[in-house]
């Protein structure tokens, strides 16, 4: 067996390789992140890590997709329960929003958002992916409410681009540390903004 071919066959999971960038992304950003320095973390070589990831920016991206596909499973799991929606809409919302700056989530999408005006059409492509299965969740999700008369009669589609706007913007406040809301006031100003606009209408006569 050829040496580097013993040496891929010995490398350590994916999975293994992908928590130690996020982490590392997370402390030091991708400019502070080298090859050499993560393959040290894992037991591999520079060139091995290059030979899989090609570049630090597709090394970034399959990270964040690693991250979201775990995410996503959490999120799944919390939409599926048997509890008013109301409830899992919180429950959505909290699993949204960073628990605070440098949140290794959150620091993986500041990254790649940063570099999301060099990126080509797959990668943009790739992004929209993850993007796009957050909004559908959250248009089900308010689609259900209002068919069950929780929430009143709204556009699905057009709250849920105006509620994850109001998440997305609050979050990255919070992701990088800046000292206008701490988590607990960006969940208060997420409910009041839910409760408001999503009330249902008092039934006629009362």
């Amino acid at each position: 067996m050829a040496g580097g071919a013993r040496a891929r066959k010995n490398a350590p999971p994916r999975e293994e390789v992908l928590a130690a960038a996020m982490a590392m992304i997370a402390e030091r950003g991708l400019d502070g992140l080298t090859m050499a320095a993560l393959g040290r973390e894992v037991g591999m070589s520079s060139g091995h890590l290059l030979y899989y990831f090609r570049t630090k920016d597709e090394l970034l991206l399959q990270t964040l997709e690693w991250s979201e596909a775990n995410l996503g499973a959490a999120r799944s799991a919390l939409l599926s329960r048997r509890a008013p929606v109301r409830e899992r809409l919180a429950a959505y919302v909290d699993l949204y929003v960073p628990d605070g700056p440098r949140d290794p989530h959150w620091t993986l999408w500041l990254e790649v958002w940063n570099r999301s005006q060099e990126a080509g059409p797959e990668e943009r492509d790739r992004q929209a992916a993850i993007e796009g299965a957050w909004h559908r969740d959250l248009v089900a999700l308010l689609a259900e409410g209002v068919s069950r008369g929780e929430f009143r009669a709204v556009d699905a589609d057009r709250f849920a681009t105006r509620t994850r706007a109001l998440l997305d913007g609050f979050s990255i406040q919070l992701a990088v540390g800046l000292p206008l809301l701490d988590r607990a006031g960006i969940l208060d100003h997420v409910r009041e903004f839910v409760e408001d606009g999503l009330r249902p209408d008092p039934a006629p006569g009362m």
